[in-house]
C-alpha cells in the first residue's frame, strides 16, 4: 500500500493554498532574531545514492504523521545538498547527542567544506536506504521522499520513515539565542 493510502477522506489536495501568493512580512533580519530565539534539536541530515553522499545541519525537522510514520525537513535550495536529495530521494535525520557541536560545525560547513571531509567526523553506518548513520545518534530516522514542495527560499521534503534506530539515553544537542545548548 502507498502512503498516500493512508490519506484521511477529508484530506484535501497535497498542498492547498490558503492565503494570496503575497501577504505582508516582517522584514529578513528580525524573522531571524526571533527564530534564533527558538529552541530547537539540532539534526545531522544525510544522503548517499546515485546523487552522490551529502548532509547538513539542520533544525527545520518536524513530524508529520505517525500512521504511517512521516516527518519533513527544510532545506534551502540553494544549499550544494539539494542536487544530491533530490537525485538520490532518501536521506537519514540524525539527532545529535550533547556535546556533539564537532559534528554539527563540520555538516553546517564551518569546519569541513566537502561531503568527504564531513563525513571523516563521527563513527557512519547504514539502515535500509543506505544513507549515512551516526553511530552516536540519539536517534536516527531512515526515510524515502515521497513529496517536495517549494517555498519561499527552501524546499520542505516530505518523507515516509523506513527505519529507526534508538540510540542510548541521554541529553540531546539543542540551538538556541545562537548558541549550542543540551536538554
Amino acid at each position: 500500500m502507498s502512503w498516500i493510502d493512508h490519506r484521511p477522506d477529508d484530506a484535501a489536495g497535497a498542498f492547498e493554498a490558503m492565503a494570496a501568493a503575497t501577504t505582508g512580512s516582517v522584514d529578513a533580519a528580525t524573522f531571524r532574531e526571533a527564530m534564533s530565539r527558538l529552541g530547537a534539536a539540532v539534526h545531522v541530515v544525510t544522503t548517499d545514492g546515485p546523487g552522490g553522499k551529502g548532509g547538513f545541519t539542520a533544525t527545520a525537522v518536524c513530524a508529520l504523521s505517525d500512521a504511517p510514520a512521516m516527518l519533513l525537513v527544510c532545506l534551502n535550495r540553494r544549499s550544494r545538498s539539494t542536487g544530491p536529495f533530490h537525485a538520490n530521494g532518501v536521506f537519514c535525520v540524525n539527532t545529535l547527542r550533547a556535546g556533539e557541536e564537532t559534528i554539527a560545525n563540520a555538516f553546517a560547513r564551518r569546519t569541513a567544506d566537502t561531503a568527504q571531509e564531513r563525513f571523516t567526523v563521527g563513527e557512519w553506518t547504514t539502515l535500509s536506504t543506505g544513507s549515512p548513520v551516526l553511530a552516536s545518534a540519539v536517534v536516527a530516522l531512515d526515510c524515502r521522499i515521497v513529496e517536495v514542495k517549494s517555498v519561499a527560499t527552501h524546499n520542505v521534503f516530505i518523507a515516509a520513515i523506513e527505519a529507526v534506530r534508538l540510540g542510548d539515553a541521554g541529553p540531546a544537542l539543542v540551538y538556541h539565542d545562537r548558541a549550542y545548548k543540551r536538554v
